[in-house]
């Protein structure tokens, strides 16, 4: 990582079939070991279920659901005079997208189903419909950083 000056971010083409940023982000972000070909089919699966099962534009429910998760507040450690405070801060816009896509992928990943394409669309559904794990995750971190507000002088 180089000191001097900031990396460019690299640009992601829109996926082919919404025209969407985002779906092309939890493609990538749903791709392993190099197989793009397999995520968009789980992806694209994913979302035709949500169209389904709800009757709704998939992509509708898609930014929702990351927009129902995305955290505002986390707690990073601080060592402050020998003892170490966990301080609330508010989470920078890209990081944000980041967090809400990982833990909806690794909520899906966790869950019990047949398909992924299946797991990833229930998970999906609940988090636009503010429940499922990864909305309790958020939740979770929201909680966290309410509870230690009292050291929130110690950010610098």
């Amino acid at each position: 990582m180089p000191r001097k000056y900031k990396l460019p971010k690299q640009e992601v083409q829109p996926d082919v079939r919404f025209d969407s940023l985002l779906v092309s982000h939890l493609i990538n972000r749903l791709m392993i070991g190099g197989k793009k070909s397999v995520a968009q089919r789980i992806m694209y699966q994913a979302l035709d279920l949500i169209e389904d099962r709800s009757g709704k534009p998939p992509i509708e429910i898609l930014e929702k659901a990351v927009g129902n998760v995305r955290p505002s507040l986390e707690v990073k450690p601080r060592r402050v005079g020998g003892s170490t405070y966990q301080i609330p801060v508010e989470v920078p816009r890209g990081r944000q997208a980041s967090l809400a896509m990982r833990w909806l992928l690794d909520a899906a990943r966790a869950r019990p189903g047949h398909s992924m394409a299946e797991r990833l669309a229930s998970e999906l559904l609940d988090a636009a419909n503010e429940s499922g794990m990864a909305y309790r995750k958020k939740e979770e971190m929201h909680r966290m950083a309410q509870a230690n507000r009292a050291f929130a002088h110690y950010r610098w």
